[in-house]
């Protein structure tokens, strides 16, 4: 089988871009800034809001190695759509605007774009390429029901996209669209061989190698309005599959709604805006609510919900959205903390979890997992130290095996059964896992997982 290598471009880092219905680029800088502009996210005069109930809408998004197209083909496809009337046309250069992003070439601020075709409305998250920044694309991922896997016919798979296509089966992605992009640089032999390699690939981490459209195109092409097989016929073919392939999603809109945060700033004026996707239930305007995690419990009430810069009375699960919190500072608030309906959910740093630990040639360890193991945890939105102990204690997980673990995390976070997690060393996932039973809260000596007692 063809092995295509080539160099990482460099030290380049990308990180989370959310594509929603309109151009929004938030700077990390200015999260807790009193001059945050609050017209990307949230408005102070918003519009009336436009959208119907029976809309159908589904949240997707790319992945894939670094500088193998993801952001271009976001591009192609706004431009494509732009031209038809369904989407606001959003250039490169105005997703990557930021200095710094144009200094480097690469992305650091969260982008909001969204558009649609004539089936649904899309949401689409630009997940970064780069290991790096792994931890935002699990964010990025864990609010997908689809993704598009974009990978170079000059490269062929790289490190990041089997590690892209290992954390959506764990996030739950059960649909997966390949683009393969650049295929104007190679020949058709190259392009046969991608094609059977990433098939392959798709088979070995559970997805469905044999029907998954692959769709051969070039993001670069169609954006500059070529017309060739790869130009735009190739993205309308993607976008095609995205209506058919990319089932509509279930969603639960009537148990208490929760709001994992991705990002939280203030509106001069207003208060505390936090932004995310709500995951389940129906959120309205005056709910009571709580802000979850990180050792925190703040009791809040919601003031205001904005979608797309729309002022709504409520927002369902799959929706995008910008909330006003009443009576919360902004330096109170931390990405990854949770929003909930007022005492449906608590939060705790101990649990019980069924696991998987990655074999050395699935890009994990060589060694076995003994108790006491200490490493990063990230789940959602959030990441924290946590400790793994092996059920029974004096037991051991060896590589390529499952197991029972209990789990205990440096802060204490809103823990649900079927959420899933991931453990990283050393810049590598070496483990997944699901949780299934919340246990009480253990005492961390001096902040120290090395000094608790876990009775397993």
């Amino acid at each position: 089988m063809l092995k295509l290598f080539s160099k990482l471009a460099g030290s380049s880092i990308r990180s989370l871009r959310i594509i929603t219905a309109e151009s929004n680029v938030i700077n990390p800088k200015e999260l807790k800034s009193v001059s945050y502009n609050r017209s990307q996210w949230f408005s102070n005069t918003p519009t009336a809001a436009t959208k119907k109930e029976s809309q159908q809408h589904c949240n997707v998004g790319t992945i894939g190695h670094v500088d193998h197209g993801k952001t271009t083909l976001t591009s192609a496809i706004t431009k494509i759509l732009a031209e038809k009337g369904l989407a606001k046309y959003q250039s490169y250069e105005q997703i990557d605007r930021a200095p710094e992003e144009k200094a480097r070439g690469i992305t650091i601020n969260a982008c909001h774009i969204g558009y649609a075709t004539a089936e649904r409305t899309y949401a689409h998250t630009d997940c970064p390429g780069h290991a790096d920044y792994i931890k935002n694309m699990i964010s990025g991922a864990s609010q997908m029901d689809g993704a598009i896997l974009v990978v170079a016919a000059t490269d062929g798979q790289m490190p990041q996209t089997r590690e892209h296509l290992l954390l959506a089966k764990q996030v739950g992605i059960e649909r997966i669209i390949v683009f393969i992009n650049k295929a104007d640089l190679v020949d058709q032999e190259v392009l046969e061989l991608v094609e059977i390699e990433m098939r392959e690939m798709l088979t070995d981490f559970g997805f469905d190698g044999i029907n998954s459209p692959i769709i051969c195109g070039s993001a670069l092409l169609a954006l500059n309005g070529n017309t060739s097989p790869f130009g735009i016929p190739a993205i309308e073919t993607l976008l095609s599959h995205m209506d058919t392939y990319v089932p509509t999603p279930t969603r639960d809109y009537t148990s208490p709604f929760i709001l994992p945060i991705d990002n939280a700033f203030t509106v001069s004026g207003r208060g505390t805006v936090v932004v995310g996707t709500i995951k389940r239930g129906t959120m309205l305007k005056n709910d009571l609510a709580d802000l979850l995690g990180f050792n925190q419990n703040i009791k809040t009430s919601i003031g205001d919900i904005q979608i797309f810069k729309n002022s709504v009375s409520k927002a369902v699960a799959g929706e995008n959205v910008g909330v006003l919190l009443r009576a919360v500072k902004i330096s109170s608030v931390e990405r990854g903390m949770l929003l909930c309906a007022a005492d449906s959910e608590n939060i705790s740093n101990h649990f019980e979890a069924s696991m998987y630990l990655l074999s050395r040639t699935e890009g994990g360890r060589s060694r076995p997992m003994l108790s006491k193991y200490i490493q990063q945890l990230f789940s959602a939105t959030w990441n924290v130290p946590a400790r793994i102990d092996i059920i029974p204690a004096e037991g051991m997980l060896m590589p390529g095996e499952h197991g029972k673990v209990r789990i205990t995390l440096l802060r204490k976070m809103v823990l649900i059964p079927g959420q899933a997690f991931t453990i990283r060393e050393n810049g590598a996932t070496v483990a997944t896992g699901m949780i299934t039973e919340r246990k009480p809260s253990l005492d961390v000596p001096k902040n120290k997982l090395s000094k608790i007692v876990v009775n397993c």
